[in-house]
């Protein structure tokens, strides 16, 4: 199999023109004059960068670029020129998104070495540690791809990309510096998700997600990985689990990490829990899905990955907070020990479960992790899932579904996913949306009407939380790239890990 892509990000003191390199990259806003770097360029070009403007082949919008070439006259042998769209409406993510468009298109030249200049059109707009994160989170992205599987040919693509962040001030770099290692970490976990959430349901099964799980964990004496395999689910009574795993060859499994850091956190630091939907293939089971687009459902793991990649990475950042890692992981098919609609399962927390459809098998893994992360005292939970075609329906592949029991939590979260370019939107779930998943002949039902669909899910969630402050993601739509876009080729996205960083991160400095 092919390895993914290598990817190193340092800084570098350089002149820009000056700077010899494969590429460098230069920002530019689509509403302003050129900056002072991009004028001597296109001084040293002979005008090259305003004669694309003239020409409307450039003009810096959001999402385009354009590629120039040296020819001796500055050191660089391209010039890539990123469109930044309007400086008014500038973020962290403008510049996230430009670095990924720059390592991307890096990867389809065949581009060994890229220079980014981007950060230097910002000014003093935004902080320097930030900028210096955003840019490395973006080029891991930009430059993924997932090609395990295909066959070398002498037209492949290079195995790895040596990128560096260019300027000639060392008070500017060091800023950038402070912020590069944190944006590695992040990205390479993200590229991490993406690889094993594209993995077909062959290659990653309960047990295979149970042995990544495992790997991930080796050799950091802070994290600590517990399996639990049927039998033991079978011993703690998790019905929820075992009766969607139940048409599988392959047996379910929940996934416990444990974080302690090395110095004990303060004592006005929560303890959180953070759980992830890990179903390797979902077909619906007996209630089975149509044939068209089901081969997608390979992703329907992404949540509980995400939230391994995001216990690793507060491993490696050494946060000094308690954290629970829970994937309950299983597949989903329909055979004769299936479980049925009609069936009713009686969960981890006593509580019983009406099955109507055995398609809605997330929110049955789901509420048996939650409450295994209420009796572990965790003081805030939250759950991330791609759970239902509802929310993409309501939400479209735009923005991920946040529901909670706390509006204080949701505006944390909503804080980070504006920082990490990860995007939310506050959906209900509240009372009226619990009442609609009452069962006449259990406690609860797994599937309410066809209406509101995300909102009763989450509801149906919130009844296993108990007091705990507790949020769910529900993030279908945001989970793949079915085609190809300007900054990220097509498949898996990662979605989840740089929003749940984030939000731990800024709970330690809120705090």
């Amino acid at each position: 199999m092919r390895q993914i892509i290598d990817v190193d990000v340092k800084t570098k003191k350089a002149e820009f023109a000056r700077c010899k390199t494969d590429m460098l990259v230069v920002g530019r806003f689509s509403d302003a004059e050129p900056d002072e770097i991009l004028r001597k360029l296109d001084d040293k070009l002979g005008g090259a960068v305003e004669r694309l403007k003239e020409l409307g082949d450039f003009t810096g919008k959001t999402r385009t670029h354009a590629v120039l070439y040296g020819n001796g006259k500055i050191a660089a042998a391209r010039l890539l020129l990123v469109g930044l769209g309007e400086r008014g409406k500038t973020t962290l993510d403008t510049l996230r998104k430009a670095a990924a468009i720059a390592a991307n298109r890096a990867v389809e030249l065949k581009v060994k070495q890229i220079s980014l200049a981007l950060h230097r059109a910002f000014g003093g707009s935004l902080d320097a540690a930030a900028m210096g994160r955003a840019i490395a989170e973006g080029v891991y992205y930009g430059s993924y791809r997932y090609d395990e599987y295909v066959s070398e040919s002498e037209n492949g693509r290079l195995g790895s990309l040596e990128v560096q962040i260019v300027d000639p001030s060392p008070a500017q770099l060091k800023g950038l510096n402070a912020g590069i290692t944190p944006g590695v970490i992040i990205g390479r976990m993200q590229s991490y998700t993406r690889t094993l959430a594209n993995r077909p349901a062959n290659v990653i099964n309960p047990p295979a997600l149970a042995k990544a799980a495992r790997d991930l964990t080796r050799g950091l004496t802070t994290l600590r990985c517990t399996i639990y395999d049927e039998r033991q689910l079978e011993a703690e009574k998790m019905g929820g689990i075992l009766a969607v795993g139940a048409g599988s060859q392959s047996k379910p499994r929940l996934i416990i990490l444990k974080y302690m850091p090395v110095k004990k956190p303060a004592r006005r630091l929560p303890t959180v829990a953070l759980v992830g939907k890990g179903v390797t293939f979902d077909s619906g089971g007996i209630s089975i899905k149509p044939a068209q687009d089901m081969d997608q459902m390979k992703m329907d793991k992404t949540g509980g990955i995400a939230v391994l990649a995001a216990m690793k990475a507060a491993a490696e950042l050494e946060l000094p907070l308690n954290l629970w890692g829970l994937v309950p992981a299983a597949e989903n098919l329909p055979s004769g020990s299936s479980y049925r609609p009609g069936d009713i399962v009686t969960t981890y927390s006593g509580k019983t479960v009406e099955i109507l459809n055995t398609d809605a098998e997330g929110r049955m893994l789901l509420c048996d992790a939650l409450a295994f992360a209420v009796r572990q005292k965790s003081d805030i939970i939250i759950d991330i899932a791609t759970l239902t075609g509802a929310c993409m329906v309501a939400l479209g592949s735009f923005k991920a579904g946040v529901m909670s029991n706390d509006d204080e939590l949701v505006k944390d979260l909503q804080n980070a996913a504006d920082e990490s370019g990860e995007s939310l939107w506050h959906l209900p779930s509240g009372d009226e949306y619990a009442e609609e998943m009452k069962s006449k002949v259990a406690d609860l039902k797994n599937a309410g009407s066809r209406w509101g669909g995300a909102c009763t899910a989450a509801a149906f969630l919130r009844q296993f939380v108990g007091e705990a402050k507790w949020a769910h993601l529900d993030i279908a739509g945001m989970d793949v790239l079915t085609t190809p876009a300007a900054h990220a080729a097509p498949g898996s996205t990662g979605f989840g890990v740089r929003l749940l960083i984030t939000y731990l991160m800024n709970l330690i400095e809120k705090k």
